[in-house]
C-alpha cells in the first residue's frame, strides 16, 4: 500500500517502507515504477528477514558502513540492502526471477 506524506519521509529521502506501506514524500512519486520497484525490493527484503530482524540488521550494517566510509551518504548507499535495490531497481521483472536472500550477494 502506497502513502503520500512529506512529513513522514525523512529530509533528503523521496520514499521509504515500513513494512507494509510504501511512504513517499510527494504524490507524483506514485507514477515512478523506477522508485516502486526500488521499495518494492525492500519489502521483499523486509519479508525474508522476518521486519525485526531486517531493521536490526540495516541499522548494524548501517553504523559499521558510517565508522568506515565516515559520510552518512556513502554508507547508506553502500548497506547491502540498498545496493540491491540500486542495482536492480530498473529492472522491473527483477523481484520475478529474484533468489531469496539475494542482498547477501551485495555485502
Amino acid at each position: 500500500m502506497i502513502l503520500v506524506s512529506r512529513y513522514l519521509v525523512p529530509k533528503g529521502y523521496v520514499g521509504i517502507v515500513i513494512f507494509p506501506f510504501i511512504l513517499l514524500k510527494y504524490k507524483h512519486l506514485s507514477i515512478n515504477n523506477v522508485l516502486l520497484n526500488h521499495e518494492k525490493i525492500h519489502l521483499r527484503q523486509q519479508l525474508e528477514l522476518f521486519l525485526i530482524i531486517f531493521y536490526i540488521w540495516y541499522g548494524v550494517e548501517f553504523l559499521i558502513r558510517l565508522l568506515i566510509y565516515k559520510k552518512w551518504h556513502k554508507a547508506y548507499k553502500n548497506i547491502s540492502f540498498e545496493k540491491e535495490a540500486y542495482a536492480n531497481e530498473n529492472d522491473l521483472n527483477y523481484l520475478k526471477s529474484r533468489s531469496f536472500y539475494n542482498f547477501l550477494n551485495y555485502m
